[in-house]
């Protein structure tokens, strides 16, 4: 097959051309379609730490502002409560303090308040046939609750 001068020309320019246009179909792609905006991840929330020990279940939480929570347990074989105020983050030591109480026994409530770079307590207190109120605080934020009743 003989082919002229001009259709080989013709040929190689498209050639040449694609070429171009295939180099810069990726660049101009990226730069037409901006990435989309991720969000940041939520902050992550504080998780029990089993510092009741053995036979407590958790019953209950509360959030103390988004610096941690305030857990409630309950161990069915002894009929206490236990509260434990936990971090969502290790750090530095900072005031954080757990109180609980056994509402209508006539007992004064138990705390744990100090320095402390994850959690506060734990604290116990006889409650069966009792409700029970707790708090806890981590800095300046606070939270507490009344409820699970055993």
């Amino acid at each position: 097959m003989r082919l002229s001068r001009t259709t080989t020309a013709t040929a190689l320019a498209v050639l040449a051309l694609g070429g171009a246009v295939a180099a810069t179909t990726p660049a101009a792609a990226a730069t037409a379609a901006p990435e989309a905006a991720t969000a940041p991840p939520a902050p992550a929330a504080a998780v029990y730490n089993g510092a009741c020990g053995t036979g407590y279940q958790v019953v209950g939480s509360t959030p103390v502002g988004n610096s941690g929570a305030v857990f409630v347990t309950w161990n069915q074989s002894t009929g206490k409560n236990c509260a434990v105020t936990v971090r969502t983050t290790t750090g530095a030591k900072i005031r954080m303090s757990v109180r609980l109480e056994a509402v209508g026994t006539g007992t004064a409530p138990v705390e744990d308040s100090g320095l402390y770079t994850s959690y506060a307590g734990p604290v116990y207190v006889a409650a069966r046939g009792h409700c029970v109120k707790w708090s806890g605080t981590i800095g300046a934020a606070s939270g507490g609750d009344t409820g699970h009743c055993g």
